[in-house]
C-alpha cells in the first residue's frame, strides 16, 4: 500500500482567505461570527453567521466567469488555485494521473434561488442558460480540472456535514491503492441565503443567540444550536515517493480513514454515538494507533448543538476508552469559523495538520460553563503549545455519515 502526502492546501473561511491567515486566526482565537450582512434579518430567528469578508474573486478566475459560477464555485477555485500553485504537481505527472474529489452538502443554492425568483417574476424565458451548470454539486471539480487539465477520476462527494472529510478520504483510498498518483479534493459551501438560513432555523438547529460571542460555545452548557458558515478548503494529495524524488514540500501525512453511517435517522446522531466510535477505531487503527494519548489531539465535528456535543464526547470515549479520551486534546474550531458545512471537513482538516507540523492545538474559544456530559479537555479559549504526534479530523452529517481523517508528520 501506498503512502500518501499532502503538498498544497488553499482555503476560503469566515477567519481568513487563504492558509497562513486562517491557521493565525485560530491560534489567535479569533471569531469569524457576526450579524447576517448578506440579506436582512428581520423577518428571521437566526441573526448571526460566519460569513466569509473581503473575498476577491478576480484573483482567481476572470470577470466574465462571475456570471457562470455559483458562490460555491467560487470559493471552490479560490481554494483549489492556492492549493494546486503551491504544490506544483501540475506537469509533473500525465494529466490522468491526478483525480478532482471535490465536493459540497448543498450546491449551488444562492443560483437555484436567484433563479427560481427570475422564474416567477420574469417568465421561463429570461432564467439563466448557465442556471443549470450553475447549480450541480459537481461543477466545482469540474472546473478545477478544467482549469488544469486534470483528467483522472473527478468525482463530487455529497455526505452533508461529512463532505469535506469523505471526499478527502475516498481520495486518499484512490491514492493508496495505485488509481491516481495525486487528488485536488476538499469542499466548498455558500448557503448563507434566506431560505438557506430560514430551513436550518425552522429546524431548530441554528442559534439563535444575536451576540456573537455567545451564538456557537461548542461542548458548553449553554450551546444551543450551529451557527451556518461558508467557504472552501482544499489539499492537494500526492503519492508519497513521487512527492518526494520531485523535492515537494510536504506539510504532513494523511494516514487514516474511517468512515461509517449510523442508520438511524435523518437529522439526530445515533444517542450511543457507536457510528462515531467505530469511525474513529477505523482511522486510528489504520495509522497504526497511538502510543501517547496526551500526544493526541481531535479536532472535533464540535457543531455546538446540545445532541452533537454530547455524543460525541460519548463516541470519543466509546472508542478511545474513558482513560485515553482524558488524556487527549479536543477542540472545536467552529466556535470560530462557525459550521461550514460541506467546507467544514477541508478546512478543518487543513488545522490538523498544521497542528501536527507546529505543535499547536487551536482552542475552543466561547468556552465557560462545563458541562457534564462533556467532560473532556476542549482547549479552552486559549492555543495550547503542544507536541501533535496524531491529529484526528472529525466530520458528521445529516443521514447518519461519520467520517474520521488521521494526520502525523513525515
Amino acid at each position: 500500500m501506498r503512502r500518501v502526502v499532502v503538498t498544497g492546501m488553499g482555503c476560503v473561511t469566515p477567519v481568513g482567505n487563504d492558509v497562513p491567515s486562517f491557521w493565525e486566526s485560530l491560534k489567535a482565537g479569533k471569531c469569524g461570527i457576526g450579524p447576517i450582512t448578506h440579506f436582512d434579518t428581520a423577518d428571521h430567528k437566526a441573526k448571526v453567521a460566519a460569513e466569509v469578508k473581503d473575498f476577491n474573486p478576480l484573483q482567481y478566475m476572470e470577470k466574465s466567469d462571475l456570471r457562470k459560477y455559483d458562490i460555491f464555485c467560487q470559493y471552490a477555485m479560490a481554494a483549489a488555485t492556492q492549493a494546486v500553485e503551491e504544490s506544483g504537481v501540475k506537469g509533473t505527472l500525465p494529466p490522468e494521473r491526478i483525480g478532482t474529489y471535490f465536493g459540497s452538502g448543498i450546491g449551488g443554492m444562492h443560483t437555484f434561488a436567484e433563479e427560481q425568483k427570475t422564474l416567477m417574476e420574469k417568465g421561463p424565458r429570461r432564467v439563466s442558460p448557465f442556471f443549470v451548470p450553475g447549480m450541480i454539486i459537481n461543477m466545482a471539480g469540474g472546473l478545477i480540472a478544467i482549469k488544469y487539465n486534470f483528467q483522472g477520476a473527478s468525482i463530487p462527494i455529497v455526505t452533508a456535514c461529512a463532505t469535506g472529510n469523505n471526499a478527502i478520504g475516498e481520495a486518499y483510498r484512490a491514492i493508496k491503492h495505485g488509481y491516481l498518483d495525486a487528488v485536488l479534493t476538499g469542499g466548498a459551501e455558500a448557503a448563507i441565503i434566506p431560505i438557506g438560513v430560514a430551513g436550518f432555523s425552522n429546524m431548530k438547529a441554528l442559534s439563535t443567540q444575536e451576540d456573537p460571542s455567545i451564538a456557537c460555545t461548542p461542548f458548553d452548557a449553554r450551546r444551543s444550536g450551529f451557527v451556518m458558515g461558508e467557504g472552501a478548503g482544499a489539499l492537494m494529495l500526492e503519492e508519497y515517493e513521487h512527492a518526494v524524488a520531485r523535492g515537494a514540500k510536504i506539510y504532513g501525512e494523511l494516514c487514516g480513514y474511517g468512515v461509517t453511517c449510523d442508520a438511524y435517522h435523518i437529522t439526530a446522531p445515533q444517542p450511543d454515538g457507536q457510528g462515531g466510535a467505530a469511525a474513529l477505531k477505523m482511522a486510528l487503527e489504520e495509522a497504526g494507533g497511538c502510543e501517547d494519548y496526551s500526544k493526541l489531539y481531535i479536532n472535533a465535528h464540535g457543531t455546538s448543538t446540545p445532541l452533537n456535543d454530547a455524543c460525541e464526547t460519548k463516541a470519543i470515549k466509546t472508542a478511545l476508552g474513558e482513560e485515553a479520551a482524558h488524556k487527549c486534546m479536543v477542540s472545536s474550531t467552529k466556535s470560530m469559523t462557525g459550521h461550514m458545512l460541506g467546507a467544514a471537513g477541508a478546512v478543518e482538516a487543513i488545522a490538523c495538520v498544521l497542528a501536527v507540523k507546529e505543535g499547536v492545538v487551536p482552542p475552543t474559544i466561547g468556552y465557560q460553563e462545563p458541562d457534564p456530559e462533556c467532560d473532556l479537555d476542549y482547549v479552552p479559549n486559549q492555543a495550547r503549545q503542544a507536541q501533535v504526534d496524531l491529529a484526528l479530523s472529525a466530520s458528521l452529517g445529516f443521514g447518519g455519515h461519520n467520517a474520521y481523517l488521521a494526520f502525523r508528520r513525515v
